[in-house]
């Protein structure tokens, strides 16, 4: 049944004493610590690692099911749903300053540095320092040892394969997404289900194409994590964005799951509508590396 809320409109809810909070600070703590010791030494690392993966799964399963039932309850009045959507639209813009920083450092390596290293002025020192013969063009193999081919060189990955595929998926999946909106928004409980799972299915199929993607570029086009900058920055930008469609589809699968529950209605839906814009900021997002890291 859809959801009634009888919240008082002049009451804000203040929820009760809660232990997720400090399971959250544990759970963060013993994630780090885990990624830390895979890292730098291995033993056991993965498993810290493991188990701080099962105890954020915890975290978000009890601490959004405690909000969502509050939500179904009718707790929340139109100023807690104010405060959910300011504080989305802030998460979302830390969000945009979080890719802007490695969309900056891409534009500082391309446009700043590697033209000075390779300029008359600096040229004598970059051959002393770097290595001689070095040409400042992108994308860059450093002194051509250190491509994960047997002859240290390296392929880039061409815009018009995968990448396009992926493309037009994502932007698809903003489509399905808007169409599903616009049906709840219609009462139309058919198509809000069948355009929403077809968001989700969209996105992780975009994963399971990136998955390959990077398989066939460390198993036989010799770019690594550890090729150059242009390695770094694009398994950086790459990988990131795809950690952020991973956790979009998982939102909007469960977004789907309360569908099927008969929660929301046209009026009341933050909760579609928060993952919805974080949705679509991923779309934005791989627009802008799909030009800059696979075109450009």
């Amino acid at each position: 049944m859809a959801n009634a809320h009888s919240a008082s409109s002049d009451k804000y809810y203040v929820p009760h004493g809660s232990p997720w909070p400090i399971f959250g600070s544990l759970t963060l703590f013993i994630l780090m610590a885990g990624a830390v010791l895979t890292l730098e030494s291995g033993g056991i690392g993965p498993y810290v690692l493991t188990a701080g993966f099962l105890l954020l799964f915890a975290l978000f399963y009890g601490w959004f099911g405690t909000v969502i039932r509050e939500n179904e309850a009718g707790m929340f009045n139109m100023q807690v749903d104010r405060s959910f959507r300011m504080g989305m639209s802030w998460f979302i813009f830390s969000e945009v300053m979080f890719f802007a920083a490695f969309f900056g450092a891409l534009f500082y390596v391309r446009q700043l540095v590697l033209p000075w290293l390779s300029g008359e002025g600096a040229k004598h020192m970059t051959n002393v320092l770097l290595y001689n013969g070095y040409e400042g063009s992108w994308p860059t193999n450093g002194p051509g040892l250190i491509g994960g081919r047997s002859d240290h060189s390296f392929t880039t990955i061409p815009a018009l394969g995968v990448p396009l595929i992926n493309t037009t998926m994502l932007l698809t999946s903003g489509v399905t997404l808007t169409i599903a909106h616009h049906a709840l928004r219609a009462q139309n409980r058919a198509m809000l289900k069948l355009f929403l799972a077809l968001t989700f299915l969209l996105g992780f199929a975009f994963v399971g194409l990136q998955a390959r993607e990077y398989h066939e570029a460390y198993t036989e086009m010799g770019l690594t994590l550890g090729t150059g900058i242009y390695g770094s920055t694009f398994f950086m930008l790459t990988g990131f964005h795809g950690f952020h469609v991973t956790v979009g589809a998982i939102m909007l699968l469960v977004i789907w799951l309360r569908t099927l529950k008969g929660h929301f209605t046209p009026e009341r839906h933050f909760a579609f509508e928060g993952v919805a814009w974080y949705w679509h900021f991923v779309d934005v997002v791989w627009l802008g590396l799909y030009i800059f890291v696979y075109w450009m």
